[in-house]
């Protein structure tokens, strides 16, 4: 018997099969285990302990089953309120739901849509940083009211970004790859026969990002999206849009097309100019 040691207390274990020397004095495992060794396992298997390594991670040709992994966190609810708001808000938008110069409180909004104040003053500060709302203090938030010649501007800025890249698309991408493109054209002209503004905007940015994928430059297709949402914003004394007008827009894609399909390099220029100062 050891010095110190209960009489009743069991004799040292002796360690188990393939465990390193170093494990059973409680030593750290070198990485490079024998085989058959029990990598990770400390001295403490060596005394008959709980060794949470094995329980976790149990040798080849175990019947034990792996503990069920914990279930994944739920994630906040507000921020998923915040984007469906959010969402709802940028339709209004584009719709013409909301006012171009009129005053939005967040109470109201919120009454609206059915949730409280809070992620309608989120969504709203957002919209705020993207140019659509300006905060108005103590009263809510203003729509902004553009100009022709903010749409005129914005109408350049996306040809001076999107144009070289088409022309350069319009050389070198093979005809069947604008053949592909064909489904999202024929979808832009089917939600713009149902003169919902807000539903053909989503299928034209669609459209517009397929076209400028193809390019590899994910930067290039978030900031050409961002200004094509800006330019889809209706403008204060605007006329209202009527369906024929987003048809007319719509039948622009398919034209576009065969052009980049035909590598026709002025035609697609001429097409993606007109297209873009037609846009409001």
């Amino acid at each position: 018997m050891e010095q110190g040691r209960s009489r009743t207390a069991p004799p040292a274990a002796e360690p188990f099969a393939g465990v390193p020397p170093q494990a059973a004095r409680g030593e750290a495992v070198p990485a490079a285990a024998p085989a058959g060794g029990r990598a990770g396992v400390r001295g403490e298997g060596a005394r008959g302990e709980h060794v949470h390594a094995e329980q976790e991670y149990p040798a080849y040709g175990s019947r034990r089953a792996a503990p069920a992994p914990a279930p994944a966190p739920r994630l906040p609810q507000r921020h998923s309120v915040r984007g469906q708001v959010l969402e709802a808000l940028r339709k209004a938008l584009v719709s013409g739901e909301l006012t171009p110069g009129e005053v939005y409180s967040g109470p109201a909004l919120g009454e609206r849509f059915g949730v409280s104040a809070t992620p309608v003053r989120e969504a709203m500060q957002q919209l705020a940083l993207e140019g659509a709302v300006e905060v108005v203090p103590n009263r809510g938030f203003r729509v902004t009211s553009r100009t022709a010649r903010d749409l005129a501007e914005l109408a350049e800025v996306r040809a001076l970004l999107e144009v070289p890249v088409l022309l350069r698309l319009a050389r070198t991408v093979p005809a069947a790859r604008w053949d592909g493109l064909r489904p999202l054209a024929e979808a832009a002209c089917v939600a713009a026969a149902t003169g919902d503004r807000a539903l053909y905007a989503e299928a034209d940015r669609a459209f517009h990002r397929a076209l400028l994928a193809l390019s590899g430059n994910r930067q290039l297709v978030a900031v050409a999206d961002e200004l094509h949402r800006r330019a889809q914003w209706p403008t204060a004394h605007g006329r209202p849009h009527r369906a024929a007008d987003l048809v007319a827009d719509a039948a622009e894609h398919h034209a576009l097309l065969a052009a980049l399909a035909a590598h026709d390099v002025e035609r697609t220029e001429a097409l993606v100019r007109g297209h873009f100062a037609g846009a409001e």
